[in-house]
């Protein structure tokens, strides 16, 4: 069978799932309509591994796989044998640390000492934009206080890995990129408790000392770790390298689903209005990244850096600090939204940028290769 042949059977079958999930709606039963909208999902991702501009898309299309499974079949995702799946977000999220830890070292940090302007922009305007705008929507979106404190939440988280990529793939300061997120993520214990306890405080009851400690156990310990085995090993151990993208995304999927499941009530009765103001807080986040760069007078390649810095956020770690307050239902549904809308947002962007190279003459992504 040609190979092309797979990816185009796929998104035959998703047409047709998608078919008759419409007819299920149409009709008026929407709880048939489930097994359907799966298949779609499912197809439609197979479908897009065949395409190179649409391949990038597949993961997140899995996610919405899932998170329809979850959304039709909760039931799945809370309990196994008497088990709590939740029990599981926080060990999730330590794993993914770590395999993030394993691709660090000292060179990631060693851009506070080439660019400290750049790095020192880039980190403050992401710990005061996001922030605000989140709190700025919360206050406009008429949610009940704890969905709306996750809308600060994931304004107040620091950046995520997925931010690298996308800077990679956008022709961006990649460099720049990744200090900016190792700086962020190891400045969070103290930065995103006080953020939350300041903008999030009127929503719901902050305990900063609580989340400091969630944050370092969550996210400094596992770095750490990973930093050290990484030096130790010194690149004999190429297999967990390989393995851990696969590892964090199966984990992010997982955790997504979960707090999916959990929230399901939640979300039938706010998840459009909710979806509306994540993205808007997502693309704000682009825009005035993009912008402070241009006010600083910063030259295109880290401009597109400072926009997407800004506006990807590390929704893995503000679910995990969810499930850690015990309000992974409510405070948990904007983080888990956030995270596969901004994929797909950050692909369409680096799609974009990715066919209009910068004209500053300097190589797109210096020495760093992107894990």
């Amino acid at each position: 069978m040609n190979k092309l042949s797979v990816p185009k059977i796929a998104l035959a079958l998703s047409a047709g799932s998608l078919l008759a999930a419409l007819v299920y709606i149409l009709t008026g039963h929407i709880q048939g309509a489930g097994p359907w909208l799966i298949g779609f999902f499912i197809m439609l991702a197979i479908g897009f591994r065949g395409y190179p501009l649409l391949k990038g898309f597949s993961y997140t299309v899995t996610i919405f796989a899932a998170v329809t499974t979850a959304m039709y079949y909760p039931g799945y995702f809370l309990t196994w044998n008497g088990f709590k799946l939740a029990s599981l977000i926080t060990p999730l999220i330590q794993v993914i640390m770590f395999g993030m830890g394993t691709s660090m070292g000292l060179k990631d940090f060693a851009g506070v000492i080439k660019t400290p302007r750049g790095v020192f922009i880039g980190v403050v305007s992401h710990f005061i934009i996001m922030p605000l705008i989140g709190y700025t929507l919360a206050k406009l979106s008429g949610l009940p206080p704890e969905i709306a404190a996750g809308i600060i939440l994931i304004g107040c988280s620091p950046n995520g890995m997925a931010s690298n990529v996308i800077s990679y793939l956008a022709k961006a300061n990649l460099a720049l990129s990744i200090t900016i997120t190792a700086v962020s993520t190891m400045l969070a214990p103290f930065v995103t408790p006080f953020l939350m306890q300041w903008l999030a405080g009127a929503f719901i009851k902050i305990n900063a000392t609580n989340m400091m400690w969630d944050i370092i156990k969550m996210v400094i310990i596992p770095i750490g770790a990973g930093i050290l085995f990484n030096r130790l090993l010194r690149g004999k151990a190429k297999w967990l390298h390989d393995a851990m993208p696969l590892v964090s995304m199966s984990g992010i999927a997982f955790i997504i689903v979960i707090i999916t499941a959990a929230g399901r009530n939640s979300l039938l009765d706010i998840g459009l209005i909710l979806i509306v103001f994540v993205l808007i807080h997502n693309l704000s986040g682009y825009t005035l990244g993009y912008w402070t760069g241009r006010l600083f007078k910063m030259d295109e390649r880290d401009c597109r850096t400072m926009a997407i810095e800004v506006g990807m956020q590390n929704g893995g770690l503000a679910s995990g600090l969810a499930k850690e307050m015990g309000k992974m239902a409510t405070v948990g549904l904007a983080p888990a939204i956030f995270g596969p809308l901004m994929n797909i947002t950050g692909s369409i962007l680096a799609s974009w940028w990715h066919r209009r190279p910068p004209k500053d003459g300097r190589p797109p992504n210096g020495n760093y290769i992107p894990s």
